[in-house]
């Protein structure tokens, strides 16, 4: 099945939306397409929402950060009209086509894509990390705030311990990992996108997680940056 472009996804019903999902998810690799020791960029994604004259508008922002120094080395946003209706499990649909956008004005390809959202943490196996990763070409990671509660999977709370996490299973298999980052702190939940395995992103989770924030500094940084252009645009009505 050819990928569709996002203007394609204007004229998918909810069952199209499914079955794509579907197809996608038995292509995900959870092996990692790198080296961890070649790293040098990494980039956190995120969306903000508002309405405004009866419409829903939008904006991506894309940080990139120098793997090794936390320095941030390039900032990208797009803002545009939402146009896919807000469909339970069909998320992607609707946050690709600015997140694609955003991402062709990034001056260099970053090695790593960070989302805030989900991978195969999805009823599907089908997040925006994972689904994004067939646009992208490139290995990418979900990193939620708040737990997406996928039926029948389960897991035990891990001790409140910083470094501690616990395994989110279905069926035997491992769809996520929730993680203390920080003592007394609400914990994050990650997975797999594509092009990685779960240890990896457990371990860039942690390594990208300074005493700031509980969350990993590229989507901490996006999500600021949304806040930031959300206010500005909404200031310029």
């Amino acid at each position: 099945m050819r990928q569709l472009l996002p203007d394609e996804f204007l004229h998918l019903s909810e069952k199209d939306c499914v079955e794509i999902q579907i197809s996608l998810s038995s292509q995900v690799v959870q092996c990692n397409s790198f080296h961890f020791e070649s790293l040098h960029t990494i980039a956190g994604v995120d969306i903000a929402y508002w309405n405004e004259n009866n419409s829903e508008s939008a904006v991506c922002c894309i940080v990139v950060i120098d793997f090794q120094t936390g320095k941030i080395i390039e900032t990208q946003h797009t803002v545009g009209k939402v146009k896919f209706p807000y469909i339970p499990g069909c998320l992607a649909f609707r946050e690709l086509p600015l997140v694609l956008e955003t991402a062709v004005k990034l001056k260099q390809k970053p090695d790593i894509f960070l989302f805030d959202g989900n991978g195969l943490l999805h009823p599907r196996g089908m997040g925006l990390a994972s689904h994004a990763s067939f646009y992208l070409e490139a290995p990418c990671v979900g990193i939620a705030k708040h737990y997406f509660n996928v039926e029948s999977a389960k897991f035990i709370m891990p001790d409140n311990i910083p470094g501690s996490y616990s395994d989110i299973t279905r069926d035997g298999q491992i769809l996520g990992r929730a993680i203390w980052t920080h003592q007394n702190v609400k914990p994050i939940y990650v997975s797999v996108g594509n092009y990685i395995d779960i240890d990896t992103v457990t371990k860039l989770a942690l390594m990208l997680t300074d005493s700031e924030s509980h969350i990993p500094t590229p989507t901490r940084y996006a999500d600021l940056q949304t806040h930031i252009q959300r206010k500005l645009l909404q200031g310029m009505k």
